[in-house]
């Protein structure tokens, strides 16, 4: 007989806290004085976007919410809603709204939804007979029409931390109904790996509940390090501890810019081997092909997004691929940090208090009557003043593509 015959949900739905009080992570928006909990104390609702990383509590935010201020919730994904869907819904919003009673429509996915069905939305949004919840891993600032966004707030949900992370586990081992009536009890270290390999709330329940699931009907377990591994079928590493995730993808980064292709291979095999999420390493990829590759080799930008889109496209295992790719190329091409040391120079002028006026004639053009138009002159270049007082930030290298640019800007400072 199976462990869990009378579990009717897995392990992660039957922890979904009911409550905001069960709620655990995301204290920037539900902690004292914070967005979400000003909303709910003052009984009132605003449609929002919840934009972050899956597993993070965006659906159960939604349903408590719905919840604690007594509205019908509507929960549907942008994938599957067609326009019949959208008037049914938006005719039953209007009888519940006569009745007195709020609905609140959750859109799972809704950086898919199109335009035309977006716009649907926007006269019950206005009248105030929805609310709209959406939830997305897309940044909703290129994801979605401005027109719907723009009538929604836009909150960003972060990862859990290792602490909450650990309250959640705590709370799956005394607090599940199944669980709690078993003594579990973990091996040396067990307990960081499981956390360590599990990247997210959801994926660290459906590991602890099948690791449990394995190990037949003792009323006491011990859960060891091997059966983690077996379950998630990851190989036994240092990046497995708990310093090893930032230490490797320090190293990682470090080779990449220290154009050691070997080194990063290994570090990036590294990684995988040991469960890292490859759009992770994707998104370091993006950072480092402008901080350190830069005007040196201006495709690596283009390489680095191309690869995080593939990924996301193809998945994994094939995503190493793209991975391996992008990891040796970036090793391998002139790098430069001209570009970011030189915004960094200009920030630092900025907070030091060096704020000047905008010169009348790069105004808006009704007051730009004396700009000069470069494309008018030759070579699309005229010395005038761009700035109240003199800067200078960035100093070109003369690595890749970043020499033909200080060969060319030269040529035309010389000329005058």
């Amino acid at each position: 007989m199976g462990l869990f015959l009378n579990a009717n949900l897995p392990l992660s739905k039957r922890l979904m806290p009911k409550s905001l009080e069960d709620f655990i992570g995301q204290e920037h928006l539900i902690g004292r004085e914070k967005p979400i909990r000003i909303m709910l104390e003052n009984k009132t609702i605003y449609s929002m976007i919840f934009y972050g990383p899956p597993a993070t509590g965006k659906t159960s935010l939604a349903e408590i919410i719905a919840d604690e201020l007594n509205c019908s919730f509507i929960r549907t994904n942008a994938v599957t809603l067609d326009s019949d869907e959208i008037r049914k819904i938006l005719a039953s919003a209007e009888e519940r709204a006569v009745a007195g009673m709020r609905t609140i429509v959750f859109i799972d996915e809704i950086h898919r939804l199109i335009k035309p069905k977006q716009d649907a939305f926007l006269s019950s949004l206005e009248n105030g007979e929805i609310v709209v919840i959406g939830a997305t891993t897309e940044n909703p600032y290129f994801a979605m029409q401005p027109a719907l966004r723009s009538r929604l707030f836009v909150y960003e949900f972060k990862n859990h931390t290792r602490e909450e992370m650990d309250r959640i586990l705590d709370n799956a081992l005394s607090g599940d109904e199944v669980l709690s009536k078993y003594k579990i009890e973990f091996e040396t270290g067990a307990r960081d790996l499981l956390i360590d390999l599990s990247g997210d709330a959801r994926r660290l329940l459906n590991i602890l509940e099948m690791v449990v699931f394995s190990s037949g009907n003792l009323k006491t377990i011990k859960i060891a390090r091997d059966k983690i591994l077996e379950i998630t079928q990851s190989a036994e590493t240092r990046y497995s501890d708990k310093e090893g995730h930032y230490d490797v993808i320090s190293a990682f980064i470090k080779s990449v810019r220290g154009s050691d292709a070997d080194a990063a291979l290994y570090y990036l095999a590294l990684m995988l081997e040991g469960g890292e999420d490859p759009l992770f390493i994707a998104r370091r990829l993006i950072i480092l092909s402008s901080e350190d590759i830069g005007l040196a080799y201006p495709e690596g930008l283009s390489a680095a997004v191309s690869c995080y889109e593939g990924i996301e496209r193809i998945g994994m295992p094939e995503g190493r691929i793209l991975l391996a790719f992008t990891t040796v190329l970036l090793a391998c091409v002139p790098k430069s940090n001209t570009a970011y040391m030189a915004f960094n120079r200009a920030q630092e002028d900025v907070k030091g208090g060096n704020i000047m006026n905008v010169p009348d004639y790069l105004r808006s053009p009704s007051r730009g009557k004396d700009y000069k138009y470069p494309h008018d002159y030759k070579d699309h270049y005229i010395e005038q003043k761009y700035t109240e007082r003199d800067v200078s930030y960035y100093e070109p290298g003369s690595l890749g593509f970043e020499r033909k640019i200080a060969d060319w800007i030269r040529k035309l400072k010389d000329r005058g």
